[in-house]
């Protein structure tokens, strides 16, 4: 249990009216076989409550499915993924409205942040007692007016270097001398990107994180005071300078921590050119000219573990 999760407010014991398991079945990982698992505990440790194995079909597919199934009031899903598949139950719940729906993630890919630093005890009993508690989630606003997107993220959004390591680490394979080549190469073709603050002033960036978490990309500690459930979120911001000096400060994120960060409640810019924007792991590509707004959505993510 880390120290960010230690005091998180709970709301009591909820009996969930059904149960929800998605999972990814050609998953490179063991998502296919700990939903297996997991539906088999909770059937044998809940038998008057109905346990669903759900697999997806496509890249998305999640998130239609947990907007659908948090159609009915007080119902559990659980995502069985990476950080990039639970951000789509996430962002299909949300979408959803407000059910009484409760979230959950079992951890079965490469990158696992949100479970690994929210944690507090097994999931399989989190969920047989009921323990519920409140996280806040960052919404992301693309553009303005009727035709905005509104999408959720329950760890960070980024751009700059996270985002185009997460491509070289989808197209080269995951695993720890690719992910060491991975980044190497990132390093010897990144460049950085413009953008353009609320106040008018344009600034240039190697690498811009909105955090919800202290942690990521299993080693890098962000900040030292952030925590998921404040009602703020931790803004890490990499001014442009030499390759040598963005090396030093993943280095310093990988070994001390970078200390502590700058929080915000909203940060809103504008983008200079067509650039990829991550949000837990998940790529979204941006045109150019793209107004986007990162808020706090306090307390809106419900879960168990």
């Amino acid at each position: 249990m880390t120290a960010e999760a230690a005091d998180s407010p709970v709301i009591g014991k909820v009996t969930f009216a059904r149960i929800v398991v998605i999972f990814n079945p050609h998953s490179t990982g063991s998502a296919a076989e700990l939903a297996e698992e997991l539906h088999a505990d909770l059937t044998r440790r809940l038998p008057e409550t109905s346990v669903q194995l759900t697999p997806t079909e496509h890249a998305g597919h999640a998130r239609d499915l947990a907007r659908d199934a948090a159609k009915t009031p007080r119902s559990l899903i659980v995502s069985v993924s990476g950080d990039g598949g639970y951000n789509e139950v996430v962002d299909g719940v949300m979408q959803a409205g407000d059910t009484g729906t409760v979230c959950a993630v079992m951890a079965a890919g490469n990158a696992n942040d949100h479970s690994r630093t929210t944690s507090e005890q097994p999931l399989g009993d989190a969920i047989v007692t009921g323990r519920v508690r409140h996280l806040d989630l960052l919404r992301l606003t693309v553009g303005h007016g009727p035709g905005a997107v509104v999408r959720y993220a329950h760890s960070y959004i980024g751009m700059g270097l996270t985002p185009i390591v997460a491509v070289d680490l989808e197209e080269g394979g995951k695993g720890s001398l690719r992910e060491i080549v991975s980044v190497v190469r990132t390093f010897a073709r990144f460049r950085p990107f413009t953008v353009t603050l609320e106040d008018g002033t344009r600034r240039d960036f190697d690498s811009l994180l909105f955090a919800n978490i202290a942690e990521m990309a299993k080693y890098a500690t962000l900040s030292e005071t952030g925590r998921p459930d404040d009602g703020r979120f931790e803004v890490i911001a990499l001014p442009h300078v030499s390759k040598w000096k963005v090396l030093g400060v993943a280095i310093r994120a990988a070994t001390r921590g970078l200390g502590p960060q700058p929080s915000a409640t909203r940060f809103g810019f504008v983008t200079h050119k067509p650039t990829p924007l991550q949000l837990d792991g998940e790529v979204l590509p941006l045109r150019a000219d793209t107004p986007l707004l990162v808020e706090i959505a306090p307390s809106a993510l419900a879960t168990v573990g």
